[in-house]
């Protein structure tokens, strides 16, 4: 079996960044991920091909989001250890192939999102929570989307730890040189600071109507 997926040997964001060829793609939430924009339907998916060649010499399990104005191509995080160490040598392949093929990185698009559901600590709300909509446990405190096509769950305590009260606010997982840009743009449209100490692996927004919007960029740069 791969390394890669036998679970003997992972890297980081930064050190999968640090591979050459691998430019087009940025590291958000769900793991690797790049966006390959096209002029059509047809055009974009003249990659799958290439993408599944890869994965099979690689031993990578990617997904394919396929839309008539781009592909996104994920290396989908299979466990809490980190990214294959192949995912490396398999986005060179694919960006390689995309830029054979003619379709333009476009890595400002890539993110993801996630929903925090915090909880008072005596209460366990994954269950009800996975079983309404679908999802499996992923590690201890998450819960994910058996096809990866919904926002990743977590679910921590609430600080101050107040019982009887549920909150969730949405975790937005972004390339790090997009985030400041991502922060401006949710102020200017009416969005508050709440906390930016932890900047520029986080921001903590608050709509007019005080919901809460993480914007984090510390997926795509931790070492």
């Amino acid at each position: 079996m791969d390394e890669s997926t036998s679970g003997t040997a992972w890297i980081s964001a930064a050190e999968f960044h640090r591979a050459p060829g691998v430019s087009d793609w940025r590291v958000v939430g769900t793991g690797p991920q790049a966006v390959f924009t096209a002029g059509s339907l047809d055009d974009a998916a003249r990659l799958i091909g290439p993408v599944v060649e890869a994965a099979r010499r690689f031993g990578i399990l990617p997904d394919i989001d396929l839309r008539p104005e781009a592909i996104v191509v994920r290396v989908p995080y299979r466990s809490t250890e980190g990214i294959p160490a192949a995912a490396r040598e398999f986005a060179a392949t694919v960006a390689e192939a995309a830029a054979g093929l003619g379709l333009t990185a476009d890595p400002s698009l890539a993110q993801s999102i996630g929903v925090y559901v915090a909880q008072h600590s005596e209460a366990d709300v994954r269950p009800f929570f996975a079983a309404a909509l679908g999802y499996e446990p992923f590690g201890d405190t998450d819960a994910v989307d058996p096809l990866r096509c919904g926002p990743q769950l977590a679910f921590n305590p609430i600080t101050g730890d107040a019982p009887g009260r549920g909150r969730t606010h949405f975790d937005v997982f972004v390339p790090a040189a997009q985030a400041p840009e991502r922060v401006s743009a949710a102020l200017a449209a009416g969005g508050r600071l709440v906390d930016d100490t932890h900047a520029p692996a986080w921001w903590s927004l608050a709509s007019p109507d005080n919901h809460g919007v993480d914007i984090a960029s510390w997926t795509d740069t931790y070492d």
